[in-house]
């Protein structure tokens, strides 16, 4: 019975050992990935576009400035004490509201950025997920990231290949790309 009992025992832990060395790992460079999706080329032409926009704004609030700057400046003498505190108050707020302004593009850009990236993301990491399963790997290491002290990148597989096929990017030549 002893005997039955070490034996079994035996296999249990010699197949626990195989399954534990059995276990795949793989690397991806999400970033990587991210940057060669077409959808980052359309999120970039989006947001060039939507700064544009926001800039304008800004030129526009610094030109109505500088225009009534000038023309305080150039009536500074014929006008009355307060009439030039009016248009000193007037050129303070104008001012305050072009740093307002700013600040707010600031944010709103940071905003739509995020909200463009989100989905692109999201079928990054799906892409990634299927891949992973789909070829029983236990664990994937983001590599962008640097979170990851140390690793033997010899013993990892890398996913991007594949993943890049899923997502439908194809590798561009160097020259190519040097081009674009």
């Amino acid at each position: 019975m002893k005997r039955a009992i070490k034996l079994t025992l035996a296999v249990a832990l010699m197949m626990s050992a195989t399954s534990l060395f059995a276990q795949k790992f793989g690397r991806i460079n999400t970033q990587e990935i991210i940057m060669g999706m077409p959808e980052t080329k359309e999120m970039q032409t989006n947001l060039e576009t939507f700064a544009k926009e926001l800039q304008d704004q800004v030129e526009s609030i610094n030109v109505e400035f500088n225009n009534k700057l000038q023309e305080y400046q150039k009536n500074y003498n014929t006008l009355s004490e307060s009439v030039r505190q009016l248009k000193e108050k007037e050129l303070s707020e104008l001012q305050q509201r072009r740093e307002e302004y700013s600040q707010v593009a600031q944010q709103d850009y940071q905003k739509r950025q995020n909200e463009l990236l989100a989905p692109i993301i999201e079928k990054a990491r799906a892409a990634i997920d299927k891949v992973a399963k789909a070829n029983g790997f236990t664990a994937v290491f983001d590599v962008s990231t640097g979170a990851i002290a140390y690793f033997d990148e010899a013993t990892l597989t890398d996913l991007a290949p594949q993943v890049k096929t899923e997502l439908g990017i194809k590798d561009e030549p160097a020259a190519e790309a040097a081009a674009n």
